[in-house]
């Protein structure tokens, strides 16, 4: 079993709540609307646990409404009173630090006409009552402030900031979510007038929360339907969580002087055993009005992701930042609030413990997160070589952030940086940046110009030699679509040799020569350089005739546009790396991208190419946008007969998306007009990053279904004409 830290993120259903829940999964199943005797067994169930609550936070049942979690009970909170008040003001107050279930209920606001100020914190992360109180105007009806906060733990001076509200005639409303059952928390003594809840942070089930609304206080409807509770939120109560909540309340009430005590001896042995063994661990938070469980720590000069995917391969779970985030390795908006010094802000972790956590489990999580601070900082001059892994069973995607073409720079950014690059001018530069081909052509004579392109990446799966096969794959992809041949490569290579044993850099580079033996060509060396994150990519050189290149920009209208592999790469292997992916799907993609475009373009190459690309980081859409603006060619697609590779859907529709995808979506669409109504799933299928992907291009329509035919007899079964080239134009992409 695993050290589990992170119960800020959420926590395990307490026993008792589970016994609680148990009869109502079972064997009371009424509707509490219902009249007879089945529904009366159930009302009767959530009655009481609208009790449990009240008593808990020290108010009235009748103040209690059950909710689906805590963003529903911020947005019925914030929403509510502004819809139902925005006749009183439409001015609203909160803090820099708040929780995305409120922060994005603001924004939203924003747009609905309401002026919202956002208060700066201090350096503990605490609001700053002067400027909160300077804010307020007669047009000011409501202020959100967390009780708690979820990253740095710190508390607010809620009762302050409720008498504040209260000389000025204005509501009040605390988002509890990470305090209730970490301290006291009795709405009389904060004078709230709004006060939400999520079950799952104080070991209740998920999708369930609550929303404490003062007597008198009145609310615009979120949900409409049913008059259910009392006619203040629409929908069939959910009893079994319901049970599970008032159940869980009951305990915090019973224990919470025990638990507090608990969870500060917890968090207070970590830090001061962390604090011995590690030099320069800085304190994130204020250091006395602090959650009892919550320790956010700075380690100098070590990478937060780095650390966080070493201590998970050593059993230990905890969270860089609030665990929304745990994908990104910018520095959350609350570390910039309390403006932390950048070299620790990026080793940032979060750690908290709970109600299970064990005195041993602390030794040893000290023992292993001290280990790896001292592996990664190299501090001691240790030889991290010794230690016995079974390279068979190492992950490697676990040892990086970014997956394969996936982790490429954002193409806004790469656009500003290379428009301010000048061009260089050589009659023999055939190919340059210009219009975004695959790779740079210098023409050495009449018959002969020299094609070089690089590539290199994060690990997309995680067997080493599958890895460096497939970096191999995408690398002389480029030289291909170029209609070119590869002549031999260059590695290039980052290995953090602090982490992986060398051996697993051996199977890289094994894996990587057998494609390029299967290309034909060889690697005649390269170059290493010692990195946190392994990478592999290499240059590839390669020859072709100066008047038989395929280029982006050579489109001509009437050509039909082909693709040779099926798309959904990038979502996929976000799935793999989550454990998430079927182990069929999972053989699939990794034989797609590791098969070489050789044949494929061998093919092609007996047909009239215009135009080629292939389809790799910026996606179906990104590829085609760079040929149709090259060419200044309006083109279409059929997004109906776009391959795709089987669940890349529904990974999709679970949310398992990577960044690169969204990125494309984000930047791309200005090329594109949806004229088909696609849901943004479909949106970010056709955009998503993809690795080792097919080649796309265009031919005469003449020669479309010949050249698939031959594409398909050649075992290239995903071969489909996806769209077609229209007319000379703005070079947009009409979806269809």
């Amino acid at each position: 079993m695993g050290i589990y830290l992170d119960y800020n993120a959420t926590t395990p259903i307490d026993k008792e709540v589970v016994e609680a829940m148990k009869p109502y999964l079972v064997d009371f199943f009424g509707n509490p609307s219902s009249s007879h005797s089945y529904g009366a067994k159930t009302k009767i169930a959530v009655e009481n646990a609208r009790r449990q609550v009240a008593e808990m936070l020290n108010c009235k049942s009748s103040e209690i409404i059950f909710t689906s979690g805590g963003s529903e009970a911020n947005n019925y909170a914030i929403k509510g009173y502004a819809f139902a008040n925005e006749h009183r003001g439409k001015h609203i107050i909160t803090s820099v630090i708040e929780h995305p279930a409120v922060f994005e209920v603001c924004k939203y606001l924003e747009t609905k006409g309401f002026r919202i100020s956002y208060i700066p914190v201090d350096e503990y992360g605490i609001i700053k009552l002067d400027e909160l109180k300077a804010a307020i105007c007669p047009e000011t009806i409501l202020v959100s402030v967390m009780h708690a906060n979820n990253e740095i733990g710190t508390i607010q001076p809620i009762r302050e900031i409720s008498e504040i509200c209260k000389s000025f005639n204005i509501v009040f409303h605390s988002d509890a979510a990470q305090s209730v059952g970490k301290c006291l928390v009795n709405v009389k003594e904060l004078g709230v007038d709004l006060l939400s809840i999520a079950g799952h942070k104080l070991y209740a089930p998920k999708g369930i929360g609550v929303l404490f609304i003062k007597e008198g206080i009145v609310l615009e409807k979120l949900i409409h339907g049913a008059d259910h509770e009392q006619n203040k939120r629409a929908g069939t109560e959910n009893v079994l969580e319901i049970v599970g909540l008032g159940k869980a309340c009951e305990i915090i009430k019973r224990d919470i002087e025990k638990n507090i005590f608990h969870l500060k001896n917890m968090r207070d042995l970590l830090h001061s055993e962390l604090n011995s063994r590690l030099k320069n661990i800085k304190l994130n938070g204020h250091p006395e009005l602090r959650l009892a469980n919550t320790l956010n720590l700075s380690f100098y000069g070590v990478e937060a992701n780095v650390l966080l995917s070493e201590m998970e391969l050593n059993g230990v779970a905890a969270s860089a930042g609030a665990a929304c985030h745990t994908d990104s390795i910018d520095v959350s908006p609350v570390l910039t609030a309390i403006k932390l010094e950048q070299s620790f802000a990026m080793g940032t972790i979060r750690f908290s413990v709970g109600r299970q956590t064990k005195e041993e489990e602390i030794h040893d999580a000290v023992r292993i997160i001290s280990e790896i601070v001292k592996k990664l900082k190299n501090s001691e001059g240790e030889d991290n070589t010794e230690t016995q892994i079974d390279v068979g069973a190492i992950k490697l995607t676990k040892f990086t952030q970014g997956l394969g073409c996936a982790c490429k720079l954002r193409p806004q950014e790469l656009e500003k940086i290379l428009k301010d690059i000048p061009i260089w001018h050589d009659e023999n530069i055939l190919i340059d940046t210009q219009n975004s081909d695959d790779a740079a052509v210098y023409k050495i004579n009449e018959t002969t110009a020299l094609v070089q392109t690089v590539d290199f990446f994060t690990p997309i799966v995680d067997d080493a030699y599958h890895f460096g096969a497939i970096a191999a794959a995408n690398s002389l992809s480029d030289i291909y679509a170029m209609g070119a041949k590869p002549l031999f490569a260059l590695n290039i290579v980052g290995f953090p040799s602090n982490r992986l044993p060398m051996e697993v850099l051996q199977q890289i580079l094994k894996g990587a020569s057998d494609k390029a033996a299967e290309a034909g060509i060889s690697i005649l060396g390269g170059h290493t350089i010692d990195d946190p994150e392994p990478k592999y990519g290499m240059v590839v050189s390669g020859v072709v005739s100066p008047d038989k290149i395929w280029e982006n920009s050579s489109a001509i209208a009437g050509d039909a546009i082909i693709i040779t592999k099926a798309i959904g790469t990038g979502i996929l292997t976000t799935a793999l790396k989550r454990g998430l992916l079927s182990d069929k799907t999972k053989t699939l993609i990794i034989n797609s991208m590791s098969e070489l475009n050789k044949k494929a373009a061998e093919i092609i190459a007996d047909y009239s190419v215009h135009a080629c690309t292939d389809v790799t980081g910026f996606g179906l859409i990104g590829h085609l946008s760079e040929v149709s603006v090259a060419s200044a060619m309006d083109v279409e697609i059929f997004s109906d007969t776009v391959p795709f590779f089987p669940e890349t859907e529904a990974m999709a529709t679970a949310g398992i998306i990577p960044g690169g995808s969204a990125n494309n979506l984000s930047y791309f669409s200005k090329h594109v007009v949806w004229e088909k109504p696609l849901s943004e799933i479909s949106k970010i299928m056709l955009c998503d990053a993809q690795t080792s992907g097919g080649l796309l291009f265009t031919v005469p329509q003449s020669e479309k279904d010949n050249v698939i035919d031959s594409l398909q007899k050649a075992g290239i079964v995903n071969a489909k004409h996806v769209g077609n080239c229209l007319k000379i134009g703005e070079g947009k992409i009409f979806v269809r």
